[in-house]
């Protein structure tokens, strides 16, 4: 049973807080740390899951209730809502701004180039990125420098241009197709991904070779090249 509240008999919180917050004890007197995410049961936010081998234990530990991603008022993408609250109170211990949800999911990037589309001598190049929200690929062939570039796949009938989403969630994969290959192919090739946050582009190559000979293989921390 619980004896007579005595706040004065109560232990003191830790000096740098509570990770997930305080609440008042079983008996309704003592404020103590409210357990988080992993830890034996308790805390607003949370429930208590036993594990998959021994679901008649009698006890189990914290999981988020939220158990998807969410974007901070700081912009930085958080696992749960548990650990945005968490990070939200350690801000304040710092003396910062709270930090709120601001919606689920990821929060908006600028777009990066994941896969590179690289130096191949074949007639296909492949080219991802990922950003949100989910960037949109082009493609442009690169004409006597950078400052000039024609957008693909343009009146070639023997070019074409496909794009689809993935493989990961935000991600979009694109590729330039040629057949048949001819010297007018020959040149490199801007990838390039937008969205409202920003842009990205990378270079890849196409060589055009007559025999084995012509073919300039890559040692070291470069792959090698080949037909």
């Amino acid at each position: 049973g619980c004896a007579p509240c005595d706040p004065a008999l109560c232990a003191p919180l830790p000096a740098a807080g509570c990770p997930a917050g305080s609440l008042r004890d079983s008996c309704g007197c003592c404020a103590v740390c409210a357990a988080a995410e992993g830890e034996l049961c308790g805390g607003p936010g949370l429930e208590c899951v036993r594990s998959g081998d021994d679901k008649r234990s009698k006890t189990g530990v914290c999981a988020c209730k939220t158990n998807y991603q969410v974007c901070g008022s700081d912009g930085t993408t958080y696992r749960s809502g548990c650990v945005l609250k968490s990070a939200s109170m350690a801000a304040q211990r710092g003396g910062r701004e709270p930090i709120s949800v601001q919606n689920k999911g990821r929060c908006a990037s600028a777009p990066s180039i994941v896969t590179p589309p690289g130096q191949v001598f074949n007639v296909f190049l492949s080219c991802e990125a990922v950003g949100v929200p989910t960037p949109v690929l082009t493609w442009k062939k690169v004409l006597g420098g950078r400052k000039r570039a024609e957008l693909l796949p343009g009146d070639r009938d023997n070019l074409a241009v496909q794009t689809r989403g993935g493989p990961e969630k935000h991600q979009v994969t694109g590729w330039v197709l040629i057949s048949p290959l001819t010297e007018e192919e020959e040149g490199s090739y801007e990838c390039h991904a937008a969205n409202s946050r920003g842009e990205a582009s990378a270079i890849g190559a196409i060589h055009l070779v007559r025999s084995v000979d012509d073919i300039i293989f890559k040692t070291g921390k470069q792959s090698s090249d080949i037909i």
